[in-house]
């Protein structure tokens, strides 16, 4: 369908609005690892409300994302149900998405594993969502080695990872490592004391009049023209540059026509990567299935990526520090590669598998576990993680009456820091306030009847310029109230800002 000028997907249910409550993060200090000065978190719950709760405090800092969503294969994974109704999928992919950008910084991407049966489909949607012009690749990766001889039509041996920009202007991917292979091509056989070597091409495909000259060699004295239509890359006042640098090679014997010497140590020291990424470069599903098996022995994750894999994406899209998400973490791949890569990370995963494998991996690369690229990079051990669980509903229904009440479980300061949380206020109790939005407007809750007096008291902490908003569970309905003073009731404006106890889908 078009729709102002652009090509948009639509399906059942795209346009539901929902409005998500940003859950307060509990931390579970017992689940904790590590060094408590880490940053890193590890959230267990549903990501949609993670991401909605993360945003608060890390909208626009990610510098890369990577999830593996479930690719609604029609398959019953044992960790997943990846048997989603297609229109379902979408409109589950589309609310993580647009979260997902809103924590991406200017110059952050965000890659997504997907295959065959929806990479058409989350293409356009990723174009809608992050902009076409900020399509970076369609990367094809090496899955597989052997066919699967019971295939009913082709044997699968490929996924797809889609890359986008936050903003493809600014942001351009690092270099990968030259490889012992690459740099074994050169060689330094006459001892030349600015080290190795190889012999290059000295023509050029564009004619330049200005590129045809004789090159003279020095240990014959013969004349080297370039062939009859072609030219040098050079001028000739560079040519006798170079031959007064010993820059010129001129075959085994000395007695050949000349080729350019190209130094190790003036090539760029890395490649630029390309969209087909092979298994014996950055692993299969094999490998990662057996990076996972020594880690959970008999209890192997269905499709879970190797460590290679992720590894290339981080030195791609970031540098050490930057901050890593991964929403859908599975096995807890990317947070193990992003922590032996010296990246802060957070990972979120709401299944069993966030104990009985993301725990357990990230706090065994932790202790310096030897596994995956661990050895590759001289990977030792250390760090650490907050482990979180998302809080319940602040609001739920009674049991008796058809009206909301507060969630039993919170506490006073659970209370205060969710409804800061709600209207965007940073949780911060100091003197009277519990939170602030800018420096010049600050929130405070009560469970205290609030009147007048009430009131007057807390504007009189107030310096000028500044502005208050009250939260109060018990309020005077004929109060007037000065400019700078705005009161609330709970839960009854709570309702009007966010669904709760809904279900994220």
């Amino acid at each position: 369908m078009q729709k102002t000028g652009r090509l948009e997907l639509t399906w059942v249910g795209k346009y539901d609005e929902k409005i998500i409550e940003p859950r307060i993060l509990l931390e579970d200090k017992s689940k904790s690892y590590g060094d408590p000065a880490s940053k890193n978190m590890l959230i267990h719950g549903d990501n949609l409300i993670a991401l909605k709760a993360l945003q608060q405090d890390f909208a626009g800092k990610i510098k890369c994302i990577y999830i593996d969503p479930p690719y609604n294969t029609g398959s019953a994974f044992k960790q997943y149900d990846d048997s989603v109704e297609h229109s379902i999928w979408l409109s589950l992919m589309r609310d993580r998405l647009v979260l997902l950008k809103s924590l991406l910084c200017e110059d952050g991407t965000i890659w997504i594993s997907i295959d065959d049966d929806e990479q058409a489909y989350l293409k356009v949607l990723c174009d809608e969502i992050f902009g076409r012009a900020n399509f970076v690749a369609n990367v094809i990766w090496e899955k597989k080695y052997s066919p699967q001889n019971d295939a009913k039509w082709l044997s699968d041996s490929h996924d797809f990872i889609l890359v986008y920009a936050n903003n493809k202007d600014i942001w351009h991917p690092n270099l990968l490592p030259r490889t012992d292979d690459m740099n074994k091509r050169y060689k330094n056989p006459d001892n030349d004391p600015r080290g190795p070597w190889k012999p290059g091409d000295v023509l050029v495909k564009t004619f330049s009049e200005s590129g045809v000259f004789g090159i003279v060699n020095p240990n014959t004295g013969k004349e080297y023209f370039p062939p009859q239509g072609s030219c040098y890359r050079f001028s000739e006042e560079t040519a006798q540059k170079m031959l007064d640098e010993n820059r010129f090679y001129f075959g085994k014997n000395g007695k050949g026509a000349p080729q350019v010497k190209r130094f190790l140590s003036d090539v760029k020291q890395g490649m630029v990567s390309k969209t087909i990424w092979k298994r014996d470069e950055v692993g299969d599903n094999q490998e990662a299935k057996n990076e996972v098996q020594k880690i959970t022995p008999g209890n192997a994750f269905a499709t879970p990526k190797p460590e290679r894999l992720l590894e290339r994406i981080l030195i791609l899209a970031t540098s050490p520090g930057d901050i890593v998400l991964d929403s859908f973490l599975g096995s807890g791949t990317t947070i193990s590669v992003a922590h032996k890569m010296g990246r802060q990370w957070i990972g979120v995963e709401l299944g069993e598998h966030c104990y009985t494998h993301c725990k357990k991996r990230i706090d065994m690369v932790i202790d310096g576990e030897q596994g995956g690229i661990s050895k590759g990079i001289n990977w030792q051990g250390g760090g650490g993680y907050h482990f979180y669980e998302l809080a319940p509903s602040l609001l739920v229904k009674n049991d008796k009456l058809p009206v909301y009440q507060i969630n039993p479980s919170y506490t006073f300061e659970m209370l205060c820091e969710a409804i800061c949380k709600i209207e965007g206020f940073k949780y911060k109790p100091e003197d009277v306030f519990h939170g602030h939005s800018s420096e010049k407007r600050f929130i405070h809750i009560t469970r205290e009847f609030v009147n007048a007096g009430y009131v007057k008291l807390l504007s009189a902490r107030l310096a000028d310029g500044q502005s208050l908003l009250i939260y109060g569970m018990k309020i005077q309905s004929d109060m007037i109230l000065p400019d700078n003073i705005e009161v609330k009731k709970i839960p009854k404006d709570l309702l009007e800002k966010c669904n709760f106890e809904s279900e994220a889908e």
